[in-house]
């Protein structure tokens, strides 16, 4: 289920700063948009009595602990090494997102229950959902493949938790465009460069998942 200790440092620390890249242009927006500049973002980033105010806020430990530990042992942890077998990696890394994507469809009948938007409405909202968990999952389904290790995945999952969707259309509206979206395209263009470069089997020792697993046609 990838939970081993060599390698694990490096398994916690690349997968989370090749997010962090992705992220670039967010990360910048937030600064901008701080009064203390990107020096108030790294204070508050560090700062203690933040921290223990979230650590004892249930939502924040849903969305940012529970939510990434428990998603990523079953669908990556467990449901990967089933799945390669039978599919092979790269079919594997596009099949067991299709799950996580369907499993986030209960917030169908939690918005349905509160009765705040038309039927249409949710449906549209829970297809995008659908859409972008689906292609995060198929993201860390990679990472959890090419290091052997679910720690990169759940920091990934919670720092994306974090953060939300990038606001694209916030970004055009903002006064400093030209150097907003500037950020969004570097960290785009940095994250495809670093993809391969930081998950090389090469900085997580043994063998990643996906070359211990057995040929297709002996396993189904």
């Amino acid at each position: 289920m990838g939970v081993r200790l060599e390698g694990v440092v490096p398994a916690a620390v690349l997968p989370l700063l090749l997010t962090m890249v992705f992220y670039l242009g967010p990360l910048v927006h937030s600064a901008m948009d701080n009064t203390e500049g990107f020096t108030g973002e790294l204070l508050s980033a560090v700062d203690v009595q933040s921290w223990r105010l979230c650590v004892g806020d249930v939502v924040w430990l849903r969305n940012q602990v529970v939510a990434p530990v428990t998603e990523e042992l079953v669908f990556r942890g467990a449901m990967l090494p089933m799945l390669l077998p039978c599919t092979g990696p790269t079919a594997a890394v596009f099949m067991a997102p299709l799950f996580f994507g369907v499993a986030h469809f209960h917030h169908i009948v939690e918005q349905r229950r509160l009765r705040k938007d038309s039927m249409s409405v949710i449906l549209l909202v829970s297809g995008m959902q659908f859409l972008y968990t689906t292609v995060f999952g198929a993201f860390t389904a990679f990472i959890f493949m090419k290091t052997g290790h679910v720690v990169g995945p759940v920091l990934c999952h919670s720092f994306c938790n974090s953060q939300g969707l990038p606001d694209i259309s916030s970004a055009l509206q903002h006064p400093q465009r030209s150097a907003l979206l500037f950020s969004y395209l570097m960290g785009l263009l940095l994250f495809l460069v670093l993809l391969f470069p930081l998950t090389d089997p090469f900085f997580y020792g043994a063998i990643p998942i996906c070359s211990l697993v057995a040929p297709a046609a002996s396993a189904c």
